[in-house]
């Protein structure tokens, strides 16, 4: 459902629409990792139109957070819901907006905030796949694209805006003809990042165009924070709390363990565990993105189809990386945090945290890209010398003591090497590119020069008897 569609056109309810195809469907899951309760979509109050959306998008029951929230928000009251992460989140705001659109069409209707632009463009996606028989039309509004194209489709007046604040904030300050004054719905989605993020001074600017009088709000998130309760205080009217898991916790059928070993051989024991779990798919968190690129660069010398996402990349890029990763055409996701919010990607087996993360409640989230949909799911943390006190902190704030993950300590000798020299060639290849960097008349980021080609040439081509040419260089 695109936004430069006619805007001529309001939500009509058409049930004899043809359904979805599978594959769509198939691509918006319910995140409904958590426990399912018996209610239906129906008893909820949702009329037969969502009802059948939902069916067709595989969502047989309501998970916890949406037989809560929903009724409430149907209610017209202000919802502030916390869940853990994967517990179907955008399903409980996106089917009350959808319905309240339903009862009172109208152009500009909804505002979703959300703190990444893949989170944004997964979001207009469950919008759109639960708003197809009704014609909802959607438009994505985030860094990293033309503005003069969003204005565009601005114009065309969509019903329900997805954005990052900064990028908003620009389109109400430079985009002629352009406001929000007759908005209905606004939704924060993942509300603790977005201010952990520094938005406050976007956030308040954005409220202060949002009509006061009319306005129905509701903020998600798997946990909260003070200046979360700060926003709740200043923007919500009585609003109703719907709180599932009241500590921070992860979901049932995630195992997660520790491994503990010196700084200096990370990479070792990376890759040995690559090897030992070889044939699942993985997402590896790491703490900067230069360290995305470098691993990425390591992984492919060693012949693993691997591809980095981080924030140095273009929009472009990061969509192509993630689309890539959902098409199981790589098997290994390098990312910083940018992966760790609301990206449903189901067929994730395990993820690993190279870099152990600072913040410990951002490890709710990385962890919860795994065990979605259900299924079972595992997590691995790196522990060094120097991480421990941020390890126990996680531990204190999930409630319990991980296990040690059990693997070979010691390691061949042959592979040690190979290892090496693959390290030895992403930094020689990494410095390359920051030579050329340097070099362009138009500078680029250096994310974006990552050559995610098939015809790779790995270490492992080079270390048999013949003497094989040198891998080809990132272009």
């Amino acid at each position: 459902m695109s936004s430069s569609e006619s805007d001529t056109e309001q939500p009509t309810k058409t049930p004899d629409q043809p359904e979805e195809d599978d594959d769509t469907a198939s691509s918006n899951e319910n995140d409904q990792g958590s426990e399912e309760v018996g209610s239906t979509f129906e008893d909820l109050g949702l009329v037969d139109v969502l009802c059948k959306s939902c069916e067709r998008m595989g969502w047989k029951k309501p998970s916890r957070i949406q037989a809560e929230a929903i009724p409430v928000a149907l209610e017209g009251r202000d919802v502030i819901g916390l869940a853990e992460t994967g517990s179907g989140k955008t399903g409980a705001f996106a089917l009350p907006v959808l319905q309240a659109l339903l009862e009172n069409p109208q152009r500009l209707f909804g505002l979703v905030l959300t703190p990444t632009r893949e989170l944004a463009f997964q979001i207009s996606e469950q919008f759109e796949s639960l708003g197809k028989e009704i014609g909802v039309k959607c438009c994505v509004l985030v860094g990293g694209l033309q503005e003069v194209s969003q204005a565009v489709m601005l114009g065309k007046k969509p019903h329900i805006i997805i954005a990052t604040p900064g990028r908003l904030v620009w389109h109400l300050e430079n985009t002629k003809g352009f406001n929000l004054r007759a908005l209905k719905y606004l939704v924060l989605d993942e509300a603790d990042r977005i201010l952990n993020m520094d938005f406050e001074i976007e956030v308040d600017k954005i409220l202060s165009n949002l009509p006061k009088e009319g306005r129905r709000n509701m903020m998600f998130s798997a946990t909260m924070t003070k200046k979360v309760a700060k926003l709740q205080r200043a923007s919500l009217k009585n609003p109703a709390k719907v709180e599932v898991s009241s500590k921070y916790q992860t979901v049932d059928k995630l195992k997660q363990y520790y491994l503990f070993q010196p700084e200096s051989h990370k990479e070792l024991y990376l890759v040995h565990l690559i090897n030992e779990m070889a044939g699942n798919s993985f997402i590896i968190f790491c703490s900067t993105c230069n360290g995305t690129l470098k691993l990425a660069l390591m992984l492919r010398h060693l012949g693993f189809s691997a591809i980095p996402l981080n924030g140095q990349m273009s929009q472009d890029k990061r969509l192509g990386a993630l689309n890539k990763f959902k098409a199981r055409s790589r098997s290994i996701l390098l990312a910083t945090d940018v992966a760790s919010r609301g990206l449903d990607i189901p067929h994730v087996d395990i993820v690993l945290n190279y870099d152990i993360p600072t913040h410990s409640k951002d490890y709710i989230h990385r962890v919860g890209r795994t065990a979605r949909v259900g299924r079972a799911g595992k997590a691995i943390t790196f522990v060094s010398q120097y991480d421990v006190e941020l390890y126990q902190r996680i531990e204190q704030l999930i409630g319990k003591k991980l296990p040690k993950y059990d693997t070979q300590e010691t390691l061949d000798k042959k592979f040690v090497a190979d290892v090496q020299e693959a390290i030895c060639e992403a930094k020689r290849e990494i410095k390359e590119l920051e030579e050329k960097k340097k070099d362009k008349k138009k500078r680029k980021r250096m994310g974006d020069m990552f050559e995610d080609s098939q015809n790779y040439v790995g270490i492992r081509d080079r270390m048999g008897g013949k003497k094989s040419k040198r891998g080809k260089r990132m272009k």
